[in-house]
This record gives structure tokens, C-alpha cells and sequence, in this order.
């Protein structure tokens, strides 16, 4: 996979069954739970903090992941963290935050550094969550800044396991092709 890259004594770890697309970028301190995707374009970059991402999570073309590093103005700096069943969709950007587990952060929507975003939350797309923000579990955000519009339906809470298990399956495929 060329664009898994070290970078000085660090390299990502990548669990069991995950697709990595040719033109995706990890480097450094990354550690993909299983069955995760990386689409093309995608980056994610653990240069100077570490970076941790867990199972069945899609990470969509043209998606940032990266952190804020230790400085005076950042003590400790932000590392970035998201749970299992996770799915980031087409040009999402988080930078030094934290996801529960099955979030879906619409399409050009940006986390910024150390927001946590709860399970089971919906961040609409191009919507902006900023520093330090807390998204609490079980409500549609959206906004600029993000805003808690309404608690999320029954339908919705059982769509977000649902869609990051079709991009397993998407995954899968890619995987059975290429060998």
C-alpha cells in the first residue's frame, strides 16, 4: 500500500481487513481498527500526536484527519480519537477531536480541536463544530457554528450502524478485487 508512510520512528497499524485505496495517505501514529476503508484522497497524518481510530470506520475521498501538537498555546496538544461504526463522509475535516462511536459527520463538515462529539450523533454537512465544543449523544447538529437542531429519530439511530456496515461490505468488495 504506497501511501502508508512512517514518519521518524512511527508507523501506522492497520487491523484486520482494512482497505487502504492507492491514493489514500497515513502516516505516522495511526493505529485503523478493523475492517476500516481509507477512500481515495483521503488523508491521515499522525506526525505529532497520535491518532486512533476504531473498528468499521469509512474515511471518504478527500477527508483530513489530523491533530494539534504539544506547544505552550496547546499543552498536550490534541490527539484525535473516534469510535467503531463511524463514517466520515467526502471532504470531512477533523482536526484534534474526539468521536464516540457510530457518529456520521456529513460531507465538509469540520471538528476542530477538542471538541468530543458523543455516540450517536449526526453532524450535518458543512456544518462547523469548534474548539472544545461538547456534542452531546442522540441529536442532529448542524450550522455554522453547529447547533443541536433536534433529537435524532429511531430511524436514524439504527441508519448509522446500518450505513457504516454497507461501507464494510463496499470494502470488502475493493479488497476482493485486488487480489
Amino acid at each position: 500500500m504506497m501511501g502508508i508512510r512512517r514518519f521518524e520512528d512511527k508507523a501506522p497499524q492497520l487491523g484486520k481487513r482494512v482497505f487502504v485505496d492507492e491514493d489514500a495517505t497515513v502516516i505516522g501514529e495511526v493505529i485503523l481498527g478493523d475492517d476500516c476503508s481509507v477512500w481515495p484522497k483521503a488523508v491521515i497524518r499522525g506526525d505529532m500526536h497520535a491518532i486512533r481510530i476504531g473498528n468499521r470506520v469509512s474515511i471518504q475521498d478527500n477527508a483530513v484527519l489530523h491533530i494539534t501538537h504539544d506547544s505552550p498555546f496547546n499543552p498536550g496538544g490534541f490527539g484525535l480519537q473516534v469510535g467503531d461504526d463511524v463514517t466520515l463522509a467526502h471532504q470531512a475535516m477533523l482536526h484534534g477531536c474526539t468521536l464516540g462511536n457510530r457518529v456520521m459527520v456529513g460531507m465538509q463538515a469540520i471538528i476542530m480541536d477538542g471538541a468530543i462529539v458523543e455516540d450517536d450523533v449526526i453532524v450535518a454537512a458543512g456544518s462547523l463544530v469548534g474548539p472544545g465544543k461538547n456534542l452531546e449523544s442522540g441529536h442532529l447538529y448542524r450550522g455554522q457554528p453547529a447547533r443541536k437542531i433536534r433529537p435524532l429519530t429511531e430511524k436514524e439511530k439504527t441508519f448509522l450502524p446500518y450505513v457504516a456496515g454497507n461501507y464494510v461490505r463496499l470494502k470488502d468488495r475493493y479488497l476482493k478485487s485486488s487480489q
